[in-house]
């Protein structure tokens, strides 16, 4: 089943979601991201998943250059697993969003299961102005976009990344269909155990973030992968504590950072992505749960150690 014994916590550092205007802690700098991705490690996350932001705007970009302005300094200050992104942006062809992980041949990649509408939209209702431009058209073109993941781009992905470097991947599913894919993908030997699955909730086009739906979630995963996977939960915005808690009650690992949610409670921006990790580690903690070390979770993972990637 689902873990081993111990809460892998990955953090989201930065992500592509929110934009600058959103909240003045978001890290959008190489230094920026570096150095909470720092503070996240040391506040108890294994993981460290990660975008790149344009320096002078804060848009999302998937220039392995800006990539390499934080990637060295986090291997060197952590012992974190790096997980770079290949979702990138919006907008983003495939081949941009593998540059740095090609570049860089990390030890994990995150790997969306599936196209799917992935609509940001509602949240122009929250702010009247914007501190740049390309804030509000990257929402509203979010009502006319497709997130593209079709199996010829897994494949791709699988084979250029997953076999080409031995990377693994934490392999988020927005819906039950994903699952399937999923499956489908551990029927052919393109991928294989132990999954790192990372069930996402809350995403308008995605799978409702409620409780039913994480136990749904997980009956069907059981079913599809047996002890063949290690189970994970993200919940977006203000379900990201409730949720994750729920989760780990049931079994499974957890990921928060300011890509998922920018509060740390109903109305409280957290000021770093280390006060959400240290939030849900005091929670499992208080639940008499343990936290996985890095070491661990390369265990766990079956991960192939951080002194075979090229950063």
């Amino acid at each position: 089943m689902a873990r081993t014994g111990k809460v892998i916590i990955t953090c989201a550092v930065t992500g592509s979601i929110h934009t600058p205007t959103m909240s003045p802690y978001l890290p959008l700098t190489p230094e920026e991201v570096a150095t909470q991705a720092i503070g996240a490690a040391e506040a108890g996350a294994a993981i460290l998943h990660l975008h790149a932001r344009d320096p002078r705007d804060g848009r999302p970009t998937p220039d392995p250059a800006v990539f390499m302005r934080f990637l060295p300094r986090i291997k060197q200050a952590t012992d974190a697993i790096v997980n770079i992104t290949t979702g990138g942006g919006h907008g983003m062809s495939l081949e941009e969003r593998l540059a740095a992980p090609l570049r860089t041949s990390p030890e994990m990649c995150s790997l969306n299961m599936g196209s799917m509408n992935f609509g940001l939209f509602p949240m122009l209702n929250r702010y009247k102005e914007f501190k740049h431009d390309w804030e509000r058209a990257a929402l509203e073109n979010s009502r006319d976009f497709i997130f593209r993941n079709t199996f010829k781009d897994i494949e791709y992905i699988l084979q250029n990344l997953g076999e080409a470097h031995g990377t693994r991947f934490e392999f988020e599913c927005y819906d039950v269909g994903h699952l399937y894919t999923l499956a489908h993908f551990l029927d052919r030997k393109l991928v294989t155990p132990p999954l790192f699955v990372q069930t996402i909730f809350g995403i308008l086009g995605g799978i409702g973030a409620d409780t039913e739906n994480v136990t749904h979630m997980k009956a069907i995963a059981d079913k599809l992968f047996g002890d063949q996977y290690c189970w994970s939960v993200l919940a977006a915005g203000r379900h990201q504590m409730p949720l994750i808690t729920m989760g780990a009650i049931m079994g499974s690992s957890v990921r928060v950072g300011l890509e998922d949610s920018l509060y740390l409670g109903k109305g409280t921006l957290a000021k770093s992505n280390a006060e959400q990790v240290g939030r849900i580690r005091s929670i499992l903690e208080n639940l008499s749960l343990e936290i996985a070390t890095p070491a661990e979770a390369r265990q766990m993972l079956a991960l192939k150690g951080g002194d075979r990637v090229t950063f």
